[in-house]
């Protein structure tokens, strides 16, 4: 049976509602409090790597109605620290379910928060920003040094493959592709295998020389959590990585990491864009594209080198930066996530475009 739990974010406001997933430890869970607004995707949402030492908010007030599908999951396991929803489904209706939310993050080791106004907390971090926050059994004995204290840290190590791996194409091979693992989403290597890629994922650990010797036709930088000015080894690599003149497309933490190395800054954002219904325009073209997004940060637009890169694509809400295109170098990349799992498939032709990039090499 469910028990009262708390969630005490780290300016002191108490959000109560009931337990459910695994028991709340006695020390409670600490993490990065995010909302997001997706109506539909919470098993992308909950296994993506991308969330990292982060505690979700559901703004959509009902939670597991479709139940768990191991076969649209974006990681083996679920990456957040904590979850919570306003209310959760015990008895999921789908003919593809596998189990319901309730044993699925008991088994995760997983707390889950319930009976909460999702959208007063959503609330107040927009007004006030992403902060962090504990969920506890006992809102009196909260550490609130400790949550105030609290940085996710590692967090690229953490969610990266510890050895490299390979996704066969369907059909025919037609592109050798690295996936440089950042903590990828796992339907951006299935974008690419069903467009005749042969993927080999690569840790995040991995260097330029180890890259090239790999003599892939491109390479793919994914999403990832965390701050991306926290790897500069990975940024050094990048440099490197653009002299052999291989095709890049980079996505979500990849966008960011790449703009570092060429030389741009990246900013915190207030709150971050986290859901499915993100409008992004195409500043060369004028078209706009509903989509799916997952980050805290972004590359401050007037940052960009002007000899070296150009703005493609900005945030309609914001004028935010979610896209780059390169000058000298066969590279683009974007801050929203075209795979669309789960998500509208508007820009899924980005991923035409990073094909039709390497066949030109191929064929050049």
């Amino acid at each position: 049976m469910s028990q009262p739990a708390y969630l005490v974010l780290e300016n002191s406001m108490v959000f109560e509602g009931r337990s459910f997933g695994h028991p709340i430890a006695s020390d409670g869970v600490v993490g990065e409090v995010v909302f997001t607004t997706g109506m539909t995707g919470y098993l992308e949402t909950l296994t993506d790597p991308s969330y990292y030492g982060q505690i979700i908010v559901q703004t959509f007030p009902m939670i597991g109605n479709y139940g768990i599908i191991r076969s649209d999951f974006e990681s083996p396991h679920v990456q957040p620290r904590g979850y919570i929803v306003r209310e959760h489904c015990l008895k999921p209706s789908n003919f593809r379910s596998e189990g319901d939310l309730d044993s699925f993050l008991a088994e995760e080791g997983i707390v889950g928060v319930c009976g909460v106004d999702t959208r007063a907390i959503t609330r107040v971090i927009r007004e006030r920003g992403v902060m962090n926050g504990v969920i506890t059994a006992d809102p009196a004995s909260a550490d609130m040094d400790a949550v105030k204290s609290y940085a996710i840290k590692d967090s690229v190590a953490s969610v990266s493959v510890k050895a490299p791996c390979v996704s066969p194409p369907v059909g025919d091979a037609a592109f050798r592709v690295v996936l440089w693992d950042f903590g990828a989403k796992g339907n951006i290597a299935g974008s690419l295998c069903r467009r005749g890629c042969e993927v080999t994922t690569v840790p995040h650990c991995y260097t330029a020389e180890q890259i090239a010797a790999l003599r892939p036709d491109g390479v793919m930088l994914c999403n990832g959590p965390g701050d991306p000015a926290d790897n500069p080894e990975i940024i050094e690599e990048l440099r490197k990585l653009t002299e052999l003149g291989v095709p890049i497309f980079g996505i979500c933490l990849g966008h960011q990491l790449l703009a570092l190395a060429m030389g741009a800054r990246t900013e915190r954002l207030k709150y971050g864009h986290r859901g499915a219904n993100q409008p992004v325009r195409d500043v060369k073209t004028g078209s706009l594209h509903i989509t799916t997004q997952n980050h805290g940060y972004a590359v401050i637009p007037e940052s960009i080198p002007e000899d070296v890169a150009e703005l493609r694509y900005s945030n309609a809400n914001d004028g935010t930066c979610e896209g780059i295109d390169y000058k000298n170098i066969p590279a683009f990349t974007v801050q929203f996530h075209p795979e669309a799992a789960a998500g509208p498939l508007d820009t899924g032709f980005l991923f035409d475009r990073f094909t039709d990039m390497m066949g030109a090499r191929k064929n050049a």
